[in-house]
């Protein structure tokens, strides 16, 4: 009977079913994880104030946000040199975010919970978010205005917010100024000093040349000092302002407004007040650029570069990897050498990505990029344009490294099409390039996506490659700008697999650096999932606009 029951193959569909099971269940776990983890990031945890008993019986007072609970059996308590009670089972930490790394050196401290005496939240602690040492914990003081005193107790809470907006619409003007202007006349300069060198090395140097390229440097430098003598006096405006504020010592320290992010009181904000603070961090995620060795701010040039790096893969790979699958399928002759040549490209698919990473350095930037600054942008020399790891480099070692899957689907997609379509086609007095743009094409469109849909999955996840082809930790511009000529592929850029990397492995400050792990991890999936949607839609599309065809 059990015999019988094995050979009817139901014991195989049960044990499938509980690996396909299995396998949802790990990833939704993961997924669940990512997201529980990366969206609670951004909202605001109340900020405790612990009276806390040190081992050697001095008392002090901590303030900080309790960001997690560790429980650990008493004998392995024991084992690592704690002293434990006889009624003690466990040893109960809590890590504690006290901020105020320029003061005490560290972002986090483990306590025990058993030397905590109390613990409150006062409505009047604050948490100031700066773009230079992280956040601080404690109660303000005082507002001050060019060194005196205007606001202190309870009128400088209102003062502070007052003197903030004033300060974030400042510093927003003077990024303007420098990244948009003064960073134009810098390029433009730039592009000057090249064509000056340019003109000499050609021998095609002349007084006229000079004139001409002067009078564009003159016009430059005049702009270039209008805008030194905006940018002298929007800093005096934006240094005028600090607050005063304790610390959890009792210490009285002076923060400058223009290092300040933001400020809040945790402890007195409604749920409604709290919703809002969260929709700003996350659109600040999401728009700002990285501070903080890449532990605070936002991540957009990382969004920007994975987008636009796996947008121009697949505009490199699909027409190539077509052309490739066409000719195997209907045009070369199908013999040993095809069949070589298909095994060679299923071979490929398995390399490791890493490979194609130095061959990418080798070949594309050093070969391919050193020729091409050598015929082209010799008077950018020695300084390499084109021979250095960057965003065009990237994306052709990814399309290479994603070839294989992109022929491998439209092959088959090719191959499922009845050879009775293209026979009528041709009885109909078509000619076999018509037959195939025409009919045979269309229809594998939807496996042509398919491809296109694996490609991009896997492109814009990987990280090895891409270290020795043209990502960074922190890219000073976009690839994309209002420079002439506005698509710059030479540039470096930033990539949200690499941020992961980075963060999570590189960061020296690692406990700050986990919650952006999570957050930058969901929106790499969130950004894949987008991705292959919009290609799924269109493959979707297709594959019902030629299902007559296929009929």
């Amino acid at each position: 009977m059990i015999r019988l029951w094995f050979k009817s193959g139901t014991p195989w569909v049960w044990l499938n079913a509980a690996a396909v099971s299995t396998s949802l269940i790990m990833v939704v776990g993961v997924l669940g994880l990512i997201l529980v983890r990366g969206a609670g990031h951004f909202w605001p945890s109340p900020v405790v104030q612990f009276t806390y008993q040190e081992p050697n019986g001095q008392i002090q007072t901590i303030i900080g946000e309790h960001v997690d609970t560790s429980i650990t059996p008493a004998a392995m308590a024991k084992s690592t040199g704690y002293a434990m009670a006889d009624d003690e089972d466990t040893l109960v930490q809590y890590l504690i975010k006290a901020g105020n790394r320029d003061i005490t050196g560290t972002d986090f401290r483990w306590i025990l919970e058993r030397n905590v005496k109390q613990q409150q939240s006062p409505a009047e602690l604050m948490v100031i978010e700066r773009r230079e040492w992280g956040n601080f914990y404690g109660r303000l003081v005082a507002v001050k205005e060019s060194g005196k005193i205007i606001a202190e107790g309870a009128e400088a809470w209102p003062a502070v917010q007052t003197k903030i907006d004033e300060a974030l619409t400042v510093f927003k003007k003077i990024a303007h100024l420098e990244k948009k202007e003064v960073g134009a006349i810098n390029y433009s300069l730039e592009k000057l000093r090249l064509k000056q060198k340019k003109l000499q090395l050609e021998n095609l140097w002349d007084t006229e040349a000079e004139q001409r390229i002067a009078a564009e440097k003159a016009e430059l430098e005049v702009e270039y000092k209008k805008y030194q003598a905006q940018l002298s006096e929007l800093y005096q405006q934006i240094r005028r302002d600090s607050l005063v504020a304790k610390t959890e010592s009792g210490a009285e320290i002076e923060i400058p407004l223009n290092k300040v992010v933001r400020i809040f009181q945790p402890n007195t904000m409604s749920v409604f007040d709290k919703i809002v603070h969260y929709g700003v961090k996350v659109v600040e995620f999401l728009t700002d650029e990285p501070r903080e060795a890449n532990t605070e701010g936002g991540i957009f040039p990382a969004i920007f570069g994975t987008v636009m790096m796996v947008m121009m893969m697949s505009i490199i790979v699909t027409p190539f990897g077509v052309i490739a699958a066409v000719y195997l399928r209907e045009y070369a002759k199908q013999g040993f050498i095809t069949r070589l040549i298909r095994i060679s490209v299923n071979n490929l698919a398995g390399v490791p990505s890493i490979v194609y990473g130095v061959f990418g350095l080798g070949f594309f930037v050093y070969i391919l990029g050193g020729n091409i600054d050598q015929l082209f942008f010799p008077e950018a020399a020695p300084a390499p344009v084109y021979g250095t790891p960057g965003l065009l480099w990237a994306s052709i070692t990814l399309a290479l490294l994603t070839l294989p899957v992109v022929i491998v689907s439209t092959e088959e997609g090719l191959a499922r099409i009845p050879r009775s379509i293209r026979e009528g086609s041709l009885a109909l007095g078509a000619t076999k390039l018509e037959t195939l743009w025409l009919t045979v094409l269309p229809m594998a469109s939807p496996a042509m996506m398919t491809g296109l849909i694996l490609a991009v999955a896997r492109a814009a996840g990987e990280v090895a490659p891409l270290m020795l082809v043209g990502v960074v930790k922190l890219a000073p511009t976009l690839p994309l700008d209002g420079n002439y000529p506005f698509l710059h592929l030479d540039r470096k850029f930033m990539h949200l697999g690499f941020h992961i990397y980075d963060v999570g492995f590189q960061s020296p400050n690692v406990e700050a650096a986990r919650p952006l792990v999570y957050a930058t991890s969901l929106l790499l999936v969130l950004v894949i999932v987008g991705l292959n949607l919009s290609a799924i839609l269109i493959r979707n599309h297709l594959r019902e606009k030629y299902r007559a065809l296929e009929g």
